[in-house]
């Protein structure tokens, strides 16, 4: 397994793939580990948690460092990532405890309740783009809630992925809680939901992932979640004040340069406002700063992968075949590093590659809509349903028009972001299932009913 610096485009270092014979002995582990950890109190389990999130925040320079050599994330961001993942920590250990109580509910019984009991080993399959975050938010309320963890990461970002093994290791967790398996073939991975040991799984990854991880443990018949692509709407009504909006939308693109799920893709915006909404968008991409990721003044860095570059590359140009028209960038930037400028294509309409696929990069699609109705038929003509925001001076008419939206999340006058409070995931081909909060800590467990006579 090579890791290729983005920005250099230099091999920085190799892994050893895990053998059958290391993999089987893994998965060994957790299931002896299962037997073991389950009967570990939520307090007890709490106060490891907590001493997971101090090692993540006394390594937050060593884990910004070795996610932009690994995925080119400006180090900037990498800061904020690692402690978001320590904040998770510190949430699920301090909530986990009311979250998972006993909840009695009435009925012929003289008495009856549920319990919420752990299922056993979850096989986490995460991609790179936040490599800490990804791996922390699914870790954190399932080993809370008594399972254990088996992590197949991004074959990119091995570096990380041996860096959480390692986080919960100094932090006491006993052997075999969470482990990671480096595999890079995808198709060793999906011959593990197989295995025996394996009582359900967790994919973050591209709706093609989604496909065959979802098929293959249907057939193994695992519990799955399924947080999968997103092409999420910025709805700009005729009253929002169309400078600041402009400058929180080439933000909402941007952002971890451009390759989120949850970023902002679609800037669909009432026509009154467009021409102003345009010109002001194509100003505040051209102003992001795209640079080292290693330079605390960057906020775009490189993409992760030369694939990667050449895929979205593909889809700008086909837009503009389609009758888009490129009014920034549009091209990779000359020189070493997997770079591509930040990207603005107007006068984008259904059909097009830049309105019906997920564009993973800095590459805004200006979509004008005849007035808030026609806005929101345009944000739900998508196969996505991950994240959407409205943003109007109007609050209560926003609102209403939320209740309309297919899609997981609808943030108004804000930036879609993940929270530890708050559930997180999609409908349609954005997956199914929702991580974070007391509803995520539940997708891995056994909501079972006690009825007593």
């Amino acid at each position: 397994m090579k890791v290729i610096n983005p920005a250099t485009e230099q091999v920085t270092a190799e892994y050893a793939e895990h053998t059958p014979a290391q993999i089987e002995q893994t998965l060994q582990l957790a299931e002896e580990a299962f037997g073991q950890w389950r009967a570990v109190s939520i307090s007890d389990r709490g106060s490891l948690l907590k001493e997971a999130a101090a090692g993540l925040r006394r390594k937050r320079d060593e884990l910004s460092r070795l996610m932009a050599m690994e995925m080119g994330k400006p180090i900037a961001a990498g800061e904020a990532e690692v402690e978001k993942c320590a904040g998770a920590c510190d949430f699920f250990a301090e909530n986990a405890a009311s979250f998972l109580a006993q909840r009695q509910i009435q009925s012929d019984a003289s008495r009856s309740y549920v319990r919420f009991d752990p299922l056993g080993p979850v096989l986490a399959i995460m991609p790179w783009n936040f490599p800490i975050w990804q791996v922390i938010r699914f870790a954190a309320p399932a080993l809370m809630a008594g399972n254990v963890a088996l992590l197949k990461h991004a074959p990119n970002v091995p570096g990380c992925a041996l860096a959480i093994e390692q986080i919960f290791a100094d932090a006491k967790f006993p052997p075999g809680v969470f482990s990671t398996l480096l595999i890079e073939d995808n198709q060793a991975a999906e011959k593990l939901i197989d295995h025996p040991a394996i009582r359900a799984v967790t994919l973050t990854g591209s709706e093609r992932a989604g496909r065959a991880v979802s098929a293959a443990a249907g057939r193994a018949l695992k519990k799955t979640v399924m947080e999968l692509g997103g092409s999420d709407p910025f709805i700009v009504l005729a009253d929002a004040d169309v400078p600041s909006v402009a400058a929180r939308a080439a933000e909402a693109r941007c952002i971890n340069s451009g390759q989120s799920c949850i970023a902002a893709k679609r800037f669909i915006v009432e026509r009154a406002i467009a021409d102003e909404f345009e010109a002001a968008m194509v100003a505040a991409m051209a102003a992001m700063k795209v640079g080292d990721p290693l330079d605390r003044a960057t906020q775009v860095g490189p993409l992760a992968r030369l694939d990667l570059l050449e895929t979205l590359h593909r889809q700008v140009q086909r837009s503009v075949e389609q009758g888009a028209k490129l009014r920034l960038g549009g091209k990779r930037r000359a020189g070493k590093g997997f770079f591509y400028e930040p990207t603005v294509l107007a006068d984008v309409r259904p059909g097009m590659a830049a309105f019906n696929e997920e564009t993973f990069g800095p590459v805004a699609a200006v979509v004008s809509a005849d007035d808030a109705a026609d806005s929101v038929r345009l944000a739900n003509g998508s196969r996505y349903g991950l994240g959407a925001s409205i943003w109007t001076r109007d609050i209560d008419r926003a609102q209403n028009l939320a209740g309309d939206m297919e899609s997981g999340a609808v943030f108004i006058n804000g930036i879609v972001k993940s929270d530890a409070r708050l559930p997180f995931g999609g409908v349609k081909n954005s997956g199914w299932g929702r991580e974070l909060s007391q509803f995520g800590i539940y997708e891995f467990v056994n909501i079972k009913t006690i009825w007593v006579k």
